[in-house]
């Protein structure tokens, strides 16, 4: 059944007034996991998930007409991303993991989740997608527009692409569910031959057909140097070439363009190389550990289950054959001795030695009173409001600090703080806080900011302070 344990109300986080908050918090939280902006090495505790659902909250309103224009919120916007994550958590959207090793905690979309968070994605985003997903269709589409020049092999292969990680995170996830399926199954019934076929059934149905081909002929271990020298022959072509699908890839894929003076064509390539290594290098492995996980689980319960079941299956078939035997006085005669035996009562001294005196933990004393609230006039509710909205003005965050320095940077590695340009009022406020970069860019792994003094000072109409230059170097330089 779908609607099982912990699915049992599975649709309930989609209803009520936050309806639109949980749903805008999926879509966060599956974009920073699975599209572009996905670090597939690193796992989100619970601080960067409600920082993620913070942002979220933040841009989306509660559907509810009935309050003031003014009217405060029941919970802050810390307060409503952790209700958010437990809701979800609670009604199997999310589930949190736990490294037997270390002892931390991971958060992520259970199998279930993520499949119904997808749609969602989709629908809000737009954007084009395709059938397949595998890695020879990505060497294939790739070959293709080498040599027809086509910009949709181009944009298939970059579908391609993402689906591999989509498609290594379902299995994983997958394997992990018949994992904990399995041990359920055999604590609940505790029957060997259940378990043991649909152990088999499972092999031979799921692993053969999927993962086997996943493993050798389709393995991203088998393509990934032949598609690296694709990519290497696309960013080889002549200018004119490259030029006509710059130009085809902006009129066709307009939500690719994040920066006018960025190449789209440069970028695809980049991601397509990207997810290549981070299938091959984080993705893979992971998969193949959770395949020993999963058969070294079912092979340890179906022997434990075999031996336990087969002993005692003898005793039993031995007892009632011998029972079969006897006469029928002879046989209420033991049955009676046995019932009697059962049924005794057995008297005895306890050992000293096994009796502790534990020491009664410390009764907590909680505050249960409750003092009647008065409600907030209209012109203390309008404070409110303005005081949250000034908040708001003035939140900066470290991913839009890092693009606006970036866009500063252009083509070049080096900027000072007194050319930063300043159009608008937030672009005033990224260059007040220019000197974050560097604590902004450590976060990383491939690049990051380095923060100098430049030795002047920075005077304008808005501000006087020290002169910084931002250097932005790849980590292994920056080390």
């Amino acid at each position: 059944m779908f609607f099982d344990a912990p699915r049992k109300h599975f649709f309930r986080p989609l209803t009520g007034k936050y309806r639109e908050q949980v749903v805008a918090c999926l879509r966060a939280l599956y974009s920073r996991m699975f599209s572009t902006l996905a670090d597939y090495s690193r796992a989100f505790n619970r601080e960067q998930v409600l920082e993620v659902f913070q942002e979220a909250v933040t841009r989306t309103p509660v559907l509810d007409e009935g309050e003031d224009e003014f009217g405060a919120p029941v919970r802050s916007e810390r307060e409503q991303a952790g209700w958010v994550l437990n809701i979800l958590q609670e009604h199997g959207w999310v589930e949190r993991q736990v490294d037997e090793a270390t002892l931390q905690s991971s958060y992520g979309f259970t199998r279930i989740g993520r499949l119904f968070t997808q749609p969602m994605v989709e629908a809000a985003g737009g954007r084009f997608r395709t059938r397949h997903r595998n890695t020879r269709n990505t060497r294939n589409a790739l070959q293709s527009f080498l040599d027809k020049g086509e910009v949709y092999d181009l944009l298939d292969a970059f579908e391609y692409s993402e689906r591999i990680i989509s498609d290594f995170s379902d299995v994983i996830a997958e394997l992990d569910e018949r994992k904990r399926q399995l041990v359920q199954a055999v604590e609940a019934q505790q029957l060997v031959q259940r378990a043991s076929d649909e152990f088999f059934d499972f092999m031979e149905k799921r692993f053969v057909p999927d993962l086997a081909i996943r493993l050798s002929a389709d393995s991203v271990e088998k393509y990934r140097d032949e598609i690296a020298g694709l990519i290497q022959k696309a960013r080889r072509k002549p200018r004119p070439f490259k030029a006509e699908a710059e130009r085809e890839l902006r009129k066709m894929a307009p939500e690719l363009v994040v920066d006018p003076r960025a190449s789209v064509y440069l970028a695809i390539l980049e991601g397509i190389e990207g997810r290549m290594h981070n299938a091959s290098e984080v993705m893979l492995p992971a998969l193949r550990h959770a395949l020993h996980s999963f058969t070294r689980r079912a092979d340890i319960i179906i022997r434990q289950l075999s031996f336990t079941g087969t002993a005692g299956r003898h005793e039993l078939l031995e007892a009632c054959q011998t029972l079969a035997a006897l006469d029928e006085a002879e046989f209420e005669r033991r049955l009676a001795t046995a019932g009697e035996a059962m049924a005794g009562l057995n008297v005895a001294f306890a050992d000293p030695d096994s009796v502790r005196l534990h020491t009664s933990g410390r009764r907590r004393i909680v505050n249960n009173t409750a003092e009647e609230g008065e409600e907030a006039d209209h012109t203390a509710r309008r404070a409110l409001f303005i005081e949250r909205a000034l908040e708001q003005a003035f939140a900066l965050n470290n991913r839009e600090l890092r693009d606006y320095i970036a866009r500063a940077l252009g083509e070049g590695h080096r900027v000072r703080t007194s050319a930063l340009p300043v159009n608008d009022a937030r672009e005033l406020l990224f260059a007040a806080h220019a000197v974050e970069a560097g604590a902004a860019g450590a976060t990383s792994s491939e690049l990051r900011f380095r923060v100098e003094e430049g030795g002047g000072r920075v005077r304008n109409d808005y501000f006087e302070c020290d002169e910084f230059v931002i250097e932005l170097l790849d980590a292994n330089d920056a080390e």
